[in-house]
């Protein structure tokens, strides 16, 4: 299949996240005209592959050879060989290989054509009852806690409803940073497993998810997407702040008075709880 005279085109096409069904006619009808389809992992795609009787040969891209191969692609293309890319499940290049690949074939004026389909953030954000006017996609977090949180922090005061993808066995972790940077009463949703046999979609509070991923082993396998509610406009003057850490500090200790003003306004507790410490030493 060439839609050139002279040079092959790359489409990206996206896949079933889950369910094998969940893939466009267009997308079949693309993945068995190409000449060639790079994949993933070929082990995964073969599933997909073999469910469709698709012929077309495969070429391995992942994250350790794609500059690598992506020129060697790109030689294929100006050869006249049409190209499919395709990711082990949803729409390649979204946290996926295939950046370089898409920009190498763009520097080089070459022909592109996206093959729209699943999406786990998207599938995700459409069930999760939260904002969806506006959100933006983290992508996967950092490993390391230390890392994890200083993104975390950045987002801190991130209006829109936020998107992660998160490992298994990182997830319970993650929930209990984002729960100590956007505070436990925050509304989030764990969509685990979409389009497939054990799909779960639990909508609660961090606090309350956390609690739940805890005692449950089985949450804390499969594919995950998070979602979070975004922060809550800062309604609160800083005289109305002083104001109710003022009164709250009268009746109850400065770190419970922070605890209680953070989930009152929605402002982190370490700042209240150093504002409260530069209104005590104002009164001394």
């Amino acid at each position: 299949m060439n839609q050139s005279a002279e040079y092959g085109v790359l489409y990206v096409v996206a896949t079933p996240i889950g369910n094998l069904q969940d893939i466009t006619y267009r997308a079949v009808e693309i993945l068995r005209q190409v000449d060639l389809i790079v994949v993933e992992d070929s082990r995964q795609s073969a599933k997909l592959l073999q469910h469709y009787n698709i012929k077309a040969k495969t070429y391995t891209l992942h994250d350790h050879n794609e500059r690598e191969n992506s020129t060697k692609l790109i030689k294929k293309l100006f050869a006249g060989i049409s190209i499919a890319i395709i990711s082990d499940a949803g729409t390649p290049l979204v946290s996926d290989p295939g950046y370089v690949l898409v920009n190498e074939v763009i520097r080089n004026q070459l022909k592109v054509i996206p093959i729209p389909g699943p999406s786990a953030l998207i599938g995700a954000l459409s069930v999760a009852g939260l904002p969806t006017d506006r959100f933006c996609f983290e992508g996967f977090l950092p490993a390391k806690s230390v890392a994890r949180l200083n993104r975390l922090e950045a987002l801190a005061s991130e209006p829109r409803t936020m998107i992660f993808y998160e490992a298994p066995h990182r997830v319970l972790a993650t929930l209990r940073d984002m729960a100590s940077i956007f505070t436990d009463l925050r509304p989030a949703v764990m969509a685990r497993e979409l389009t497939k046999t054990f799909e779960t979609l639990r909508r609660d509070s961090l606090s309350a998810l956390i609690e739940w991923v805890d005692q449950d082993q089985n949450q804390q396998k499969g594919e995950i997407v998070l979602l979070v509610h975004g922060a809550p406009e800062r309604l609160h003057s800083d005289e109305e702040v002083d104001r109710l850490l003022t009164v709250l500090m009268q009746e109850m200790p400065l770190k419970k008075a922070a605890d209680l003003a953070s989930q009152i306004t929605s402002i982190k507790k370490n700042p209240l709880y150093q504002r409260g410490l530069a209104l005590k030493s104002k009164k001394l």
